[in-house]
């Protein structure tokens, strides 16, 4: 199989490391391919891919959009070095609440498979950064949400000190006022 499936501390959130295949050109990976990961349990289809550009201490998130419209997210590095951290918001969950994240970068080739039911963001750790992401369903404005990325309920450790954060997601809801899943 290509592909190496590790369950984080919420066993729902998967980290992904493809395998290469590299020969005296370079090297050759698959990022996605549906039996592997069905194979695995991760059965969704993915209907769209979005790809961001940042810089350094640029902050998105937290980020989610509401049932019937949820998201799941498969998120890779292409370039540079980003933390990925998913919020458990479903409140029927035992880690209701609680966040995971990794670090994923252009030379690791990790991947974060983030179920629906969970609010993503991730932080540029360095000067640049280009981030792929998968997603289970398409965007809807009407259903889009989000949480304070420093909410202190949460308390999550996003490394870096003053991140450059959008004016939107600087004017989101803390945790407990959120929608829940």
């Amino acid at each position: 199989m290509p592909f190496e499936f590790e369950r984080l501390e919420i066993p729902d959130v998967v980290l992904v490391t493809p395998r290469l295949f590299p020969d005296e050109r370079g090297y050759f990976k698959e990022l996605y391919k549906y039996s592997d990961f069905a194979a695995f349990g991760i059965k969704e289809r993915f209907v769209q891919d979005n790809f961001s550009k940042s810089s350094k201490d640029v902050l998105r998130g937290l980020h989610y959009q509401m049932y019937p419209k949820a998201q799941g997210k498969l998120v890779s590095c292409n370039k540079g070095e980003i933390f990925d951290v998913a919020v458990d918001i479903r409140a029927s969950s035992g880690t209701f609440g609680r966040w995971v994240g990794a670090a994923l970068t252009g030379e690791n080739h990790k991947m974060l498979y983030i179920p629906a039911g969970f609010a993503h963001g991730f932080v540029v750790m360095s000067e640049t950064v280009e981030v792929i992401y998968k997603c289970t369903e398409e965007y809807s404005p009407k259903d889009d949400r989000g949480i304070i990325w420093n909410d202190p309920d949460l308390n999550i450790n996003w490394q870096v000190k003053s991140p450059l954060v959008s004016d939107k997601d600087s004017r989101l809801p803390r945790f407990k006022e959120a929608g829940k899943m």
